[in-house]
C-alpha cells in the first residue's frame, strides 16, 4: 500500500493491516503535532480498562473511558475535545477538534456534568516519533495517511470497528484491505 498524502497536523495515520507491533496493531492515530523535530498523535481506537475517575483523584463520578494514546509517557493524561466554548486554551488540530486546554476548568465541567462523553476523549500516554522516524516508517508502508474523515471518528467509542471504517472510507482502492484477517496465519 502506498499513501500519497504526507503525515501532518490533523491527518490520520492508519496502520497497515499486518502491522504486528502490539502498540499499533490496527491503529487509527490523529496527528496533533508534526514538526521537523518529530510527530505526536493519539491512538483513537485502543481502549484501556480505566475510567477517568481511576486516574484523576477528586473526580469520583468521572466515568469517561480512557484510551491508550500510545506507548510514550504512559504516566501522563491528555484529551481531545470539540468544546472550545467551554474549555479555553486548547490547540486546534483540525477544524473543530482541539487538543488540551484548561484542565482546572475541565474538572469543574466534569463535576457539574456539563460535558458529554461524545465531545471529549481522554488518553494515557501518546504516540511519538523522533526526527525522520515517521518518514522512515512511511517508506516501508507501515502507515496510510488520510485527511478524509468526519470529526465523529475522533470521538467514536467503537474501537472494534474504527480501523475498518476508516479504511473503507478511503475508497475502493483500499476497501479490500478492511477484510484482511487480523492474523494471516489463521487464514
Amino acid at each position: 500500500m502506498i499513501s500519497r498524502l504526507e503525515p501532518t497536523l490533523g491527518r490520520l495515520l492508519i496502520s497497515e493491516p499486518f502491522l504486528m507491533d502490539p502498540n499499533f496493531k490496527r491503529s487509527v492515530i490523529l496527528i496533533t503535532e508534526h514538526q521537523e523535530e518529530g510527530t505526536v498523535g493519539f491512538i483513537l481506537n485502543h481502549s484501556s480498562t480505566l475510567s477517568l475517575k481511576d486516574v484523576i483523584p477528586g473526580l469520583p463520578e468521572a466515568n469517561f473511558p480512557v484510551y491508550l494514546g500510545g506507548p510514550v509517557e504512559t504516566d501522563t493524561i491528555h484529551f481531545l475535545h470539540r468544546c472550545p466554548d467551554l474549555i479555553s486554551d486548547g490547540q486546534e488540530v483540525v477544524k473543530g477538534i482541539y487538543w488540551g486546554g484548561n484542565f482546572e476548568t475541565l474538572k469543574v465541567l466534569i463535576q457539574n456534568h456539563q460535558i458529554d462523553e461524545d465531545d471529549i476523549k481522554f488518553f494515557i500516554g501518546y504516540s511519538g516519533w523522533g526526527q525522520s522516524q515517521l518518514n522512515m516508517e512511511m517508506k516501508t508502508n507501515t502507515w496510510i495517511v488520510s485527511d478524509q474523515f468526519h470529526p465523529d471518528v475522533v470521538f467514536s467509542n467503537n474501537e472494534e470497528n474504527l480501523w475498518r471504517e476508516v479504511i473503507i472510507n478511503l475508497g475502493p482502492k483500499y476497501a479490500h484491505v478492511s477484510n484482511f484477517p487480523q492474523d494471516p496465519n489463521l487464514n
